[in-house]
């Protein structure tokens, strides 16, 4: 559970750092967060094990 909590922190930094320093379009940044957060829920839906309940692999 621990490493879920850090890998969560460490995700949102880095987010948080690209949107911040990083200069590009406002679209870019939205379609760029919306694919992290996309992939973190997917990542946390497998790691509790819904996903593999629901069949998908």
């Amino acid at each position: 559970m621990l490493n879920v909590l850090i890998t969560l922190v460490v995700v949102g930094v880095l987010l948080w750092l690209v949107n911040t320093y990083i200069p590009m379009d406002g679209k870019i940044k939205q379609i760029l967060n919306i694919v992290i957060v996309i992939a973190v829920v997917l990542w946390l839906l497998q790691v509790f094990g819904i996903l593999s309940n629901l069949g998908v692999r």
